[in-house]
């Protein structure tokens, strides 16, 4: 376990160097960018859907769901991001790679233990408006961060089947914007920068219930809960002329300037609720489903005057999703002993551009591979295909598919041993 532990700190390290933006999306303009989180590899495979208790996965979104777990865990994913952006008249290609999470659970009897960062938000845009014959500015938009949860979680069985957890989280991080304006035939360009640092605890509980209905059937019942909580921005902006150069860079014209004095800013995170119900046969197969709730109309811009014709609304999520197994337990077909996943999501993201909703759209399929038939660990893999926003109105219309790759570590600890 100590040497998959390096390993996997080693990948983590070589994953931060190569790839800083966890996103491309001109969406990420707002708010504090793109919620990129959207559960470990395994759920996310089944759209999102975090509803079943499992020995040797963590949940990261049901604390509660830890209780379930039955070895240590070392758990690592990272995803692969290609997109296709349209407009009425353009289009173009991105790609991101960027880890999505590190998290270490440990059993504790009835109860579990978890601990990690995730990457949960991410800035990555690059936006220009070209000058036209009305108009002779041409704006260039760029930005890039995101923040980051630092949390620890715990989750305990109260009552047979009953699950109740909590988690607590740190968030925090930085996000880096710049606009840089020039004008057809004058010389000097006006750039400005804003730099916010975020932080803010936050915290989200969870519940988890499961029983026999027939002699095979299992029904799976769950719910969290995450009350309304502030980021605290500490902000700074600059405001310096500039002379674009040929290679397309630029040269500070009044570099020791520019210092402008702006407010510091708080972000409501809203409250979030979720529920999730389903049935099948444990060990075999599942399927279900999930509405999440988020009360985005108190979301705001880090600076009030971003983003100007941009607004929030109350977001909702739907998911169904499932997994099937033909036999877990089989020593002579290594196919039979694969998790296959698949689900559908789809949601309103809660942002109103030109007071058009942005939705968001995907169906998503995965491979759970196991590595190791005595601990359970196992290799998932996740794709995702979907579509955000549109062309109309002005909106982008944002075509993604993303591949992910997320390694889980099992060991058994603490564990006396016998000598015959």
């Amino acid at each position: 376990m100590i040497k998959k532990f390096i390993l996997s700190i080693c990948l983590l390290f070589s994953l931060i160097s190569v790839a800083q933006e966890g996103t491309s999306s001109p969406y990420s303009f707002y708010g504090i960018g793109d919620i990129r989180f959207r559960g470990t590899t395994d759920t996310r495979s089944m759209g999102g859907l975090s509803v079943f208790p499992d020995s040797i996965h963590l949940n990261l979104q049901n604390p509660a769901l830890l209780a379930s777990l039955k070895t240590t865990t070392f758990s690592i994913s990272a995803t692969s991001y290609r997109s296709k952006l349209k407009t009425e008249s353009n289009s173009s290609n991105t790609a991101r790679t960027a880890l999505d999470y590190l998290a270490v659970g440990i059993p504790l009897g009835k109860a579990g233990l978890s601990f990690g960062l995730i990457p949960y938000s991410a800035v990555g845009y690059k936006i220009e408006n070209v000058a036209t014959e009305t108009n002779p500015e041409t704006t260039r938009f760029n930005g890039v961060g995101g923040i980051n949860k630092a949390f620890v979680a715990i989750g305990m069985e109260v009552y047979k089947n009953l699950s109740l957890g909590v988690d607590l989280q740190y968030n925090f991080g930085k996000i880096e914007t710049t606009s840089l304006s020039s004008i057809s035939e004058i010389e000097l360009s006006t750039l400005e920068s804003n730099r916010s640092n975020g932080a803010g605890v936050s915290f989200n509980t969870g519940i988890s219930y499961f029983t026999k209905i027939t002699k095979k059937l299992t029904l799976f019942t769950s719910a969290t809960f995450a009350p309304e909580s502030k980021l605290k921005f500490t902000n700074q902006r600059k405001i310096n002329l500039v002379q674009i150069l040929s290679a397309g860079g630029f040269s500070t014209i009044d570099a020791e300037n520019g210092e402008i004095s702006v407010p510091d800013t708080t972000i409501k995170l809203p409250q979030t609720t979720s529920f999730s119900v389903a049935i099948g046969e444990q060990k075999k197969w599942s399927v279900g489903s999930e509405i999440t709730f988020r009360n985005s109309n108190t979301y705001s811009n880090r600076f009030a005057d971003s983003g100007s014709q941009s607004s929030f609304e109350n977001s909702t999520r739907y998911i169904v999703g499932g997994y099937y197994i033909p036999k877990y337990n089989s020593f002579d077909n290594y196919l039979d002993r694969i998790n296959y996943r698949l689900g559908l999501r789809y949601e309103k993201t809660g942002l109103l551009i030109n007071n058009q909703s942005v939705d968001d759209q995907a169906i998503t399929f995965g491979l759970g591979l196991p590595m190791n038939a005595n601990v359970g660990s196992n290799l998932n893999i996740g794709l995702e295909y979907g579509k955000r926003g549109k062309t109309s109105y002005g909106l982008v219309q944002d075509n993604y598919f993303n591949i992910s790759v997320g390694l889980s570590f099992n060991d058994v600890w603490f564990r006396r041993r016998k000598i015959d």
